[in-house]
Order: structure tokens, then sequence, then C-alpha cells
């Protein structure tokens, strides 16, 4: 683990997903720029608990409790998932194992794809959500806990596009008021940051994040 700040500028972001890692560390160091955001690899290893709960906020806080039991670091942790009408919001919290094999995004969205084969334009609507929660230890020994969510609408297009983003970013075009029919694999990383589930979830959370590291 690096120490090399304080302990007060350090928060953990409990994943190992680069890509995320990546668009959480964005996001939190334009509120807090001194900030030390480390992920699973920067700290000692423990066990990560399964992702059960019905719910995004739940599987977040899930993740997010474990990750502060473990390090004592003041922990985020996020889940996310694409909620498609045509399948009653599904794949939902099962997202990253939609096809039964944990983070396959191409086996994941070559199902999807073959689910909505017959599914006409106009019933194609779905949405990116994302809930963060950030857990914080407290000086009595406790903890607090705060949970946040962000919502991104669109639909899922009928052909993979883009080299960007993960997971399902290749099949899905967010709704926009110019009309751009990019997915969110083919837009530049500050685009997908200004409208994305994560982006916005992360812009509300870290605000409190730095009040509660720096009191600022």
């Amino acid at each position: 683990m690096r120490t090399d700040q304080a302990e007060g500028t350090r928060v953990f972001l409990a994943s190992r997903n680069p890509k995320k890692l990546l668009e959480m560390r964005r996001i939190l160091l334009a509120y807090v720029p001194d900030l030390l955001v480390l992920g699973l690899d920067d700290v000692a290893p423990y066990e990560e608990p399964a992702e059960t709960e019905p719910s995004f906020a739940g599987n977040a806080l899930v993740k997010a409790r474990a990750a502060v039991a473990a390090t004592g670091l003041p922990s985020v942790a996020d889940d996310s998932g694409l909620c498609v009408d045509a399948l009653n919001g599904m794949p939902g919290v099962l997202s990253a194992r939609w096809a039964g094999r944990a983070k396959d995004d191409g086996a994941n969205n070559a199902l999807l794809l073959e689910q909505l084969a017959d599914v006409p334009e106009d019933r194609r609507g779905a949405h990116f959500e994302c809930a963060v929660a950030f857990v914080h230890p407290t000086d009595d020994g406790g903890t607090d806990e705060q949970v946040v969510h962000g919502r991104m609408p669109g639909r899922v297009i009928r052909e993979m596009r883009g080299s960007g983003g993960f997971g399902y970013d290749v099949l899905f075009v967010a709704d926009q008021e110019n009309g751009d029919e990019r997915t969110s694999a083919e837009l530049s990383v500050s685009e997908k940051d200004a409208i994305s589930h994560r982006g916005k979830a992360l812009r509300e959370i870290a605000p409190v994040v730095a009040h509660l590291l720096t009191g600022r």
C-alpha cells in the first residue's frame, strides 16, 4: 500500500477494473486534487463479498462496508448495470454476469443482441443505472454511510460500435438533445463523464467525500 500521503487524504475504491478505476479517479480528483486514490491492487488482498443483493445500492454498500473492514480506509464502491425496458429491467444487477461468466463483455453483449433481435426500434429503450456508496470510519469506532444514484437513459442498438468504455457501452446510445447517435464506446472520456450514470453519481458523492476527508 502506498503511504506517501497523509492518512486523511487517502480513499479506497473497491474495484480492480482498470477502466472503472480511471473513470472514478478522474472525477474524484477534480474535487479533491491532493487525494491519493487506492484500488484493490494497492492494498493487502482480502475476501471480496459476493454481490448477492437485489439492488444496485445494496451491492454497493456490501462492497464498501467490506472494504472499510479490510483496509480501515474511507471507501467508495459502486454497482451499476444496464436495465432494458423490453427485458423488464434486466440484466440489471446481473449485468456483469448476464451470459453466465462474470465480466465477459463479449458474451454478455452477444446474448443481449440475441434476446433483442426481434424487438422493434420503439421498444429498445434502456438506461444505465449506478449506485455509489461511501462508507467512512467515525471517531467512535462506527461508520457513516452515504449512497447516491445516477442514471443515463437511452436505447440499445443492433450492432456493436466503438472501442472505448467497457461492458455494454458498445451497444448503448444515450438520449441527448443534440441527437448524437454515437454509442457510449464512441464518446471521448470527457463526453462520457459528462452524461454517464457513474459520472453523475460520482459528481454527487465527490463533495461529500471531499468534506469528510478534508473538512473543505
